[in-house]
């Protein structure tokens, strides 16, 4: 995040929305911040996985129909969480699907038609990306003492590679 960035950001919360938090006040912004990213990002997954179990074809529409709907599901769970771990400290979170776009760091697939391989491999990426993100954020809340949203995070870490690793079984067939 950009100096002017935190400094714009500082200025976007609300007095009402302030929260009372021990966490030092660069610690709200960059942790809040982070924690907008990674919503974005976890939207964007959402999305494109019920995309991809939407237009699932083949034949192992079935198992990979309902597979992905359970992935889409535990994806969604998360964004409460991340959202109201970034007020809960004070900070600011998403507010549209611009917001979303203008913060998420993974791709859109707007494709109107994709191989079931593909859209397999595509998830799978996308899952790795996530955990990465999930890593550094992670690290920022640990520079910055934020045991909650570390804590967090290492549920949602342990439940993305669970997911990559389906993915990547699933992979080794095609």
């Amino acid at each position: 995040m950009h100096n002017s960035d935190t400094h714009h950001e500082e200025k976007l919360v609300a007095k009402e929305l302030q929260t009372p938090t021990d966490l030092a006040g660069a610690a709200v912004v960059e942790i809040s911040a982070a924690l907008r990213g990674l919503l974005a990002d976890v939207f964007a997954l959402y999305l494109k996985t019920k995309n991809f179990h939407w237009h699932m074809s083949g034949r192992h529409f079935r198992d990979y129909h309902l597979l992905l709907d359970e992935h889409s599901e535990q994806i969604f769970a998360m964004t409460d969480d991340i959202a109201e771990r970034a007020r809960k400290i004070g900070g600011t979170t998403l507010r549209s699907i611009g917001d979303i776009a203008r913060h998420q760091s993974l791709e859109d697939n707007n494709d109107a038609f994709v191989a079931p391989c593909k859209m397999i491999e595509e998830l799978l990426a996308d899952n790795q990306h996530l955990v990465r993100s999930m890593r550094s954020v992670h690290e920022l809340c640990d520079r910055h003492s934020d045991f909650a949203t570390a804590s967090f995070i290492e549920t949602w870490i342990d439940q993305t590679e669970r997911r990559t690793w389906f993915l990547f079984e699933i992979a080794q067939d095609h």
